[in-house]
């Protein structure tokens, strides 16, 4: 996990999108943790994360699928809690909250650019942006006359009576955008938002996205996109990564019990099994162990991890005096079939 900080290109920003508000928000995200249950094993995509951004700044988080993009997305958002750490947005603990004082933070702190939108099909662009204002008890007129200046501002002003099966993916994205400025929230939050667009109706939209960062909020996107690197502030690579394509191999001598990797932990090498043997075990939410395989002399395990930029999915132990040699992925492709047996057991 690296996290860059970085001199953003010049890239006009649409205009009409500063802050209201004179907040200067920083958001503090200290030692985080993240575990959930996925069929039943323990799931760890963030695992003591910490940054720092502060007010005016594009965050971008990239990484491959499954990496935790949109986990730390929504325990950004409350929608999800940590298992451990620590959010904060300017003085406010996010992860503390709790009743009236979570449902506030929600409607009024954190605005969210879904990845599919997630317009209601029945009601205009117009209503769909005063929805949430509606929720928070806004009078009709002024909830009206918020949509249309937020409208007017992602240049749809002559958009504002359509539903979304009237609109591009591009007009629907924007939609969305002002939909999550409702309450001028300091805190966006956008999940691959433009997953859905092509390269004609992209462009305008990362103008806008651009614009969002200013003195008074931050913009946090999930992307794949690299199309958005040139406007962060802030580049956080999830996926751990990828070791060089050759060095020396690491040889290591383990004693029973001990852990040579763990479910969980960046994965960087192949293993080839010299003397001894590994067990491969999985831990469940429950607290029990499941037995995936053993593996023993002459046998490999735990290629996918670094070839895909993963996160081990098992926990490596000797069962007893235990010598493995890790090798980067091309080096282990380079080995003689005959010197590994490749009809190997699971690879965590």
């Amino acid at each position: 996990m690296r996290t860059l900080r970085r001199q953003r290109a010049a890239t006009p920003a649409a205009p009409g999108l500063a802050v209201a508000s004179t907040r200067r928000d920083a958001l503090e995200i200290a030692d985080l943790t993240i575990t959930y249950s996925s069929g039943g094993y323990a799931v760890t995509p963030i695992d003591r994360f910490s940054l720092h951004v502060d007010s005016g700044q594009l965050v971008l988080l990239v990484g491959a699928s499954g990496c935790g993009k949109t986990t730390l997305l929504s325990a950004l958002a409350s929608i999800l809690t940590p298992e451990s750490g620590t959010i904060r947005l300017g003085d406010t603990d996010v992860t503390a909250l709790r009743g009236r004082d979570l449902v506030t933070y929600r409607r009024h702190r954190v605005g969210i650019v879904f990845q599919s939108f997630n317009l209601v099909p029945s009601l205009s662009a117009a209503e769909n942006v005063q929805a949430p204002l509606w929720a928070a008890g806004v009078p009709s007129s002024r909830a009206r006359a918020r949509a249309q200046q937020l409208l007017e501002q992602v240049g749809l002003s002559d958009r504002l009576d359509h539903r979304p099966g009237d609109l591009s993916g591009g007009q629907a994205q924007r939609v969305a955008i002002a939909r999550a400025l409702a309450h001028d929230p300091p805190l966006v939050l956008a999940d691959e938002p433009t997953a859905h667009l092509d390269f004609i109706q992209v462009e305008g939209v990362l103008r806008l996205l651009r614009g969002l960062a200013a003195p008074g909020r931050i913009l946090v996107v999930a992307t794949h996109d690299e199309r958005l690197l040139p406007l962060a502030d802030v580049v956080v690579e999830l996926t751990p990564r990828a070791v060089p394509a050759s060095r020396p191999r690491q040889r290591r001598e383990l004693e029973r019990g001990a852990v040579l990797f763990a479910q969980g932990d960046p994965g960087d090498l192949v293993y080839l099994v010299d003397e001894g043997e590994i067990r491969l075990v999985r831990h469940r939410v429950d607290g029990t162990d499941e037995h995936v395989a053993n593996v023993p002399p002459g046998r490999y395990f735990g290629e996918l991890a670094p070839l895909y930029g993963l996160r081990r999915s098992a926990t490596a132990i000797a069962e007893g005096h235990t010598v493995v040699t890790g090798y980067t992925v091309a080096d282990f492709r380079s080995l003689e079939r005959d010197a590994v047996e490749i009809d190997g057991p699971p690879p965590p």
